[in-house]
């Protein structure tokens, strides 16, 4: 693994001078690593990730996302796509429509398998649905990398990906702080999303059980799509229903949509709201105060990692089996120093869906 491993003086010197997490300046990056992979109980080691210069031929990737209907997937779509350019592969993305389309995603990527895919890349739309077409995948010896969201066959080749539970959790244990045991209690919704999916379920758990013996009372807990009109009536009803809540908690679609509810409703001093992940509309409500906190989890590196584990593992070349970005926690009062550039696509970036 050495020869992807370098000095952590280098890596803050290049990404702290770097403008944009372009194909020339993203690496060296620090990373955590699993072992054994594919368990986020097991033990980490934090290394610093550089990836393969170039590629030794034009691979045909094949990418899957469950939707492209919100920022956080445009960031991981320009963190494949620039990558697949960087290392002179090309990629064919896929996109479900949302998060109950699994069949659709199940039938796009055999149509792209038989297309003459070298390898699958798949943001999973379910934790437990896509595992009998890995199998089949992986029979034909295609490598199958888990990208984002989670998928819990054993016969994966890789993951890049980080914890959601730990995700969910940071953004509890931020509230648990402002709120601890003996404080005046508070009452939250908490949105997760939508419901089976790996990356929520793991969201969820992380959240409840850091709020847990804390002054926060979660009195509503939602399940939908991250489509912002779903979120949106989300929280409209749970608002109805529990007019007294203090915090608005969940996707970065829920905080997203909030913000204008909570204004028209003349209760923005009254309901505070987080996100438990990064997109250009948190970074904008941070910015404007309206937004807490949220955690980062990279989101552009991840596609990128995922894009250069498929050509490391169809070059034979050595690769890490489960890594992803070390989380950070990021607050309406540092937002200001934050370098976006790990986690969002640049401004005025449009979904490439093939890269040749």
């Amino acid at each position: 693994m050495n020869r992807f491993i370098t000095g952590a003086a280098m890596a803050a010197l290049l990404m702290g001078a770097a403008g944009s997490a372009s194909a020339a300046d993203w690496f060296p990056i620090s990373v955590e690593v699993w072992d054994p992979p594919f368990d986020m109980a097991s033990p980490r080691t934090t290394v610093d990730y550089a990836p393969l210069a170039k590629a030794s031929k034009p691979w045909e990737i094949c990418v899957s996302f469950p939707h492209m209907k919100d920022a956080y997937w445009l960031a991981v779509d320009y963190g494949v796509a620039d990558e697949a350019k960087r290392l002179g592969v090309k990629m064919q993305l896929v996109e479900a429509g949302g998060y109950d389309q699994l069949q659709k995603q199940v039938s796009q990527i055999e149509d792209c398998v038989a297309a003459g895919a070298d390898a699958v890349i798949i943001g999973a739309i379910s934790y437990d649905g896509l595992n009998n077409l890995v199998a089949d995948i992986r029979k034909k010896n295609i490598p199958v990398i888990d990208v984002i969201n989670g998928i819990s066959s054993p016969e994966l080749s890789a993951k890049s990906l980080v914890s959601f539970g730990e995700m969910g959790a940071k953004a509890g244990e931020y509230l648990a702080k402002l709120h601890p045991a003996g404080s005046d209690p508070v009452k939250v919704a908490w949105f997760p999303g939508p419901a089976g999916a790996g990356w929520v379920e793991a969201g969820n758990t992380g959240f409840l059980e850091a709020v847990k013996g804390s002054a926060v009372e979660v009195v509503e807990t939602k399940y939908g799509d991250t489509g912002k009109e779903v979120q949106a009536a989300l929280v409209e009803d749970t608002l109805e229903a529990h007019p007294d809540v203090n915090y608005v908690v969940g996707t970065a679609v829920t905080a997203e949509a909030a913000i204008p509810i909570l204004r028209d409703r003349g209760v923005t001093d009254q309901v505070k709201i987080l996100s438990y992940y990064f997109t250009p509309g948190v970074d904008q409500g941070l910015r404007r105060g309206q937004i807490l906190a949220a955690p980062t989890d990279s989101t552009v590196i991840q596609g990128r990692i995922a894009m250069d584990q498929a050509v490391r593992i169809l070059e034979g070349q050595d690769y890490f089996k489960h890594v992803g970005p070390a989380l950070t926690v990021v607050t309406k009062d540092d937002i200001a120093t934050f370098d976006a550039t790990s986690t969002l696509a640049p401004d005025g970036f449009a979904p490439i869906f093939r890269v040749e």
